[in-house]
């Protein structure tokens, strides 16, 4: 790809492992807090849409601050997968920016229109559907919530494995901002920058801010047919605010954020020959390719949103957020990584959206405070999939190469009330109940055809051609007792269902396989957890435990399906399926330990137990062959941080940290080669904060270069068995001024 490293710049925020953030001893007027803190503070959150201290949120929710993200280097969402217990996230099949995010085993990594994921991401309480581009950079941000678990009742639909929260710096009173450069190995520059404050003076009533970011290097790997990188990153994102305050009791807030990701294809690894494709063996290089298909993996991504906020009374306070977003995709996708075209694919996505939300809080001071609210959504998620597949041991006929063009569009549209309610029994025991109804329409247009040759002129058959609607329906409820047993450990019981909606298979193949142009089923989770959160040795020890028990049920499953061809050949299509019932049980262990005022300890431990109850296949119940994805049964991490005082008044820190997960299976075909057996990585960082406006940070990440698969392709009907690598060794050296 083109570089372009002309950069605009952003706001680098990154945070912490852990749920809590430094507390500082006062310091004396003019002094500059260091390393004198005794005590850990903990994070302001808004997991259940109001504002609550994280130790006395009776939900399994991990915050990042932007101090502590930029101890940890967190990049963007994927690089919060070990910091998170039972959390994966990473980047799909082929791609830089769209997401692809499982908790607690519960997700979905199938990005094509029609397809709901099962984690729900949020940019500054606006929904993103689609998963293209919501692999969000991280800069210039407040905080990051990661809520585990189903949230059916406050955050709706697709939240049935928990939902990740990106929260953008607000608008500040006073003018504010910040630039900062990074470079690194692989050519790494990124430049980023924000400035906000008032506009017009005090009196004014107005405020803004703008971020820019621009984050670019070379590829991992290289195309060795055409000399091309690839695996290399080129994105640049812009987001503006704009505030106007009338008193304190009424205000409104416009945003808008754009996104443009112009990075190359990923490489891919051939794990083993392809028979098809006998002169061209596996790599050694876990990144390179020899793909004959242009360069193109093209993503951009905008919205704007209006938040209207308005507090009549100190007993209740009213919110509006209306929310449009957009985003289109281009992509070239060589299954095979040869330059034969053996399983060649383009694929364009077009996705919008248009959403509203009305909120009513009430908090009287009293036993009971809660929050109630509608939702709406109309959403249009579409595109087309152009097919080039060929055997060469075949002859050549109607059927080899075979051509064909996917294509179509799926419309949602979801209405949705909501209440969630906190009691205090007395003064120890308190106990929330909600619920959530929703009642959903999905439209589904498909035309799924096959050509005789590669303009897609002239058409010999039809796989699909379908115009259905489809209506679900849903009550999400959840209720929930804690219980204070000291002011400083509360333990919790939670009992709560999420819902991810059903749909239809735009890739069907009716005339093959009739069934695939039915409707597959929505799925739900019945979890029951208990919890505590923790503070000892006088707020130097934070301790947060969560067991879960959760029933799965119509499970969706995104698989390849053989059917024969005219010829008697086979080919394949993109299927999907209920696949049954399962039971996944779990232990979380988060902490954060200051021993002194120089030295912090924080991390997390997980145990994860998914497994199939019912997996029906053929009419045969297969369960006990078969695993969940992204779904390891050991996790956790460690992060060892020390600060000191510097005789200039600024200070250091440094940090040591390691993350490990077991076998995972990423890929629902459950292929033994794409399996990936247990690993650890290492990461490292010093930051020297020369003063209050100036830093030096250096970080280093995988350095013991791990090679890891995060995911894969095995399509047998044409000898594919591929494997996609997480990043390797890097590092990286960062110049920050703050005003």
């Amino acid at each position: 790809m083109k570089r372009k490293h002309l950069s605009l710049a952003i706001g680098c925020v990154l945070l912490s492992s852990v749920p809590v953030a430094w507390a500082q001893d006062a310091a004396p007027a003019g002094d500059t807090p260091a390393t004198n803190a005794t005590t850990l503070d903990s994070v302001k959150v808004t997991a259940r849409k109001r504002e609550e201290t994280l130790q006395d949120v009776p939900v399994a929710v991990t915050a990042f601050t932007p101090e502590t993200l930029d101890k940890l280097n967190i990049k963007d969402l994927g690089d919060l997968d070990a910091q998170v217990p039972n959390l994966t996230v990473y980047a799909a099949r082929g791609s830089t920016s769209t997401v692809t995010a499982y908790i607690r085993g519960v997700g979905q990594a199938d990005p094509l229109w029609g397809v709901d994921p099962g984690v729900g991401i949020y940019l500054d309480d606006v929904y993103i559907a689609r998963p293209q581009g919501a692999l969000l950079d991280v800069f210039d941000v407040e905080r990051i919530e990661v809520l585990r678990g189903p949230q059916g009742t406050l955050y709706g639909k697709n939240t049935i494995g928990g939902a990740i929260k990106y929260i953008s710096r607000g608008l500040p009173q006073e003018t504010t901002g910040f630039a900062s450069v990074t470079v690194g190995n692989y050519n790494q520059l990124d430049v980023k920058a924000a400035l906000g404050g008032e506009i017009g003076g005090k009196d004014s009533g107005l405020r803004g801010r703008v971020s820019v970011a621009s984050m670019n290097r070379d590829g991992f790997g290289t195309n060795t047919y055409t000399g091309q990188e690839v695996s290399d990153k080129e994105i640049n994102a812009v987001r503006m605010q704009l505030g106007a305050y009338s008193q304190d009791d009424f205000d409104v807030q416009f945003a808008f954020d754009y996104m443009d990701d112009q990075s190359g294809v990923r490489g891919a690894k051939m794990l083993a020959p392809n028979p098809l494709a006998p002169v061209y063996p596996p790599t050694s290089d876990r990144y390179d390719i020899r793909s004959g298909m242009k360069n193109i993996n093209d993503t951009e991504m905008k919205g704007a949103s209006v938040t209207a906020n308005w507090r009549p009374s100190d007993n209740w306070a009213f919110k509006y957020v209306a929310a449009k977003r957009e985003s289109d995709t281009e992509t070239n996708i060589d299954f095979d990584t040869t330059p034969l075209t053996l399983v060649d694919v383009r694929a364009f996505y077009s996705d919008s959206q248009v959403s509203q939300e009305l909120q009513a809080n009430y908090d009287g001071g009293g036993r009971a405070r809660g929050v109630m609210g509608l939702y709406w959504f109309n959403g249009d998620a579409g595109g087309q999939v152009l097919n080039h597949f060929y055997n060469p041991l075949l002859a050549t006929g109607l059927t080899n190469p075979l051509f064909g063009d996917t294509q179509g569009v799926v419309n949602t549209k979801s209405i949705a009330l909501y209440a969630d309610w906190t009691f205090d029994l007395t003064d120890r025991l308190t106990l929330d109940v909600g619920a959530r109804y929703t009642d959903e329409d999905k439209h589904a247009v498909a035309l799924n055809r096959f050509y005789t040759g590669l303009d897609y002129g002239t058409s010999w058959g039809t796989a699909a051609n379908f115009d259905k609607t489809v209506n679900f329906k849903n009550v999400s409820p959840k209720v929930s007792l804690d219980y204070q047993i000291t002011p400083d450990i509360m333990v919790y019981g939670l009992a709560s269902r999420g819902f991810k909606s059903g749909g239809y298979n735009i890739r069907a193949n009716t005339t093959a396989v009739p069934r695939s142009g039915e409707p597959f089923d929505d799925e739900s989770v019945d979890s029951f957890e208990i919890g505590s959160k923790m503070s000892f040795l006088d707020q130097r020890l934070f301790l947060n435990l969560s067991a879960f028990h959760n029933k799965y049920e119509d499970i969706q499953l995104s698989v390849f399906t053989s059917y024969t061809l005219p010829n008697g050949s086979q080919s394949f299509f993109g299927d999907f399926t209920n696949a049954g019932k399962g039971t996944v049980n779990g232990v979380e262990v988060e902490y954060q330990f200051l021993p002194t005022a120089n030295w912090l300890i924080s991390g997390n431990l997980a145990w994860l137990d998914a497994k199939y109850d019912e997996f029906i296949s053929g009419g045969v119940n297969i369960a006990d062959t078969q695993y969940f994805t992204n779904a390891p049964e050991f996790s956790g991490a460690i992060n060892v941080e020390y600060r000191t005082d510097l005789a200039n008044g600024g200070n250091l820190s440094a940090r040591v940290g390691y993350s490990y997960q077991s076998e995972v299976w990423p890929t629902t075909d459950l292929s033994p080669v794409i399996r990936q057996d247990g690993y650890g990585l290492v990461s490292a960082g010093v930051i020297w904060k020369i003063d209050d406006a100036w830093s030096l940070s250096l970080q280093g990440t995988n350095l013991a270069d791990e090679e890891y698969r995060t995911t894969g392709y095995n399509i047998a009907a044409y000898g594919v068995l591929t494997g996609f690598y997480g990043p390797p060794r890097q590092y990286s050296l960062t110049a920050r001024y703050d005003f």
